[in-house]
């Protein structure tokens, strides 16, 4: 006796071989693309549990791409994160060595900071970071960016508004 599937396991059957093809398209990498798809097919699941989808979807490769490209996107990102993060750290005398406890849990730091300031202009999340993680002062970052004190003021509060709104959201 055959039982039905459920709507996203029917998505997953029909579509998981077309995009990790998709995908290897698209980065070259057999593994990484196969990756990629489970890990949209893993929000495809979060999304699911809040609001189900699956089951109207009129066209679900286009839904799939869509959040295979938010996929790709985040993880693009996570590599440039960790790529900057190594570079810096292979630039610093040995007495700064890490432990790989101490260095995941400083790229999973920064992978946070990076998700949250997603989304805020150039000059507002580089605003944010000078202050924050260098200490300089407004006048210091105004000349830094070549903009006035009022515009690092406007971009310093801009990002703090953008972070407390992104801590309320990721609490709730």
């Amino acid at each position: 006796m055959a039982y039905p599937l459920n709507p996203v396991a029917e998505l997953y059957s029909r579509h998981q071989p077309w995009l990790v093809s998709w995908l290897r398209q698209n980065t070259g990498c057999s593994q990484q693309a196969a990756d990629l798809a489970q890990d949209t097919f893993i929000r495809v699941l979060l999304a699911e549990q809040r609001s189900p989808v699956a089951a109207s979807l009129k066209e679900p490769r286009s839904f799939l791409l869509t959040i295979a490209r938010r996929v790709m996107i985040d993880s693009f990102r996570r590599q440039s994160v960790e790529r900057a993060y190594l570079e810096v750290l292979a630039e610093e005398p040995e007495h700064y060595d890490l432990s790989p406890e101490e260095r995941l849990v400083m790229l999973q730091t920064l992978q946070a900071l990076d998700r949250m300031l997603s989304g805020l202009g150039v000059k507002a999340k580089t605003a944010f970071l000078l202050s924050q993680l260098q200490g300089l002062t407004y006048p210091q970052i105004a000349a830094q960016l070549n903009v006035s004190v009022s515009s690092v003021t406007k971009y310093i509060a801009r990002a703090t508004e953008h972070c407390l709104l992104f801590a309320l959201e990721s609490a709730e």
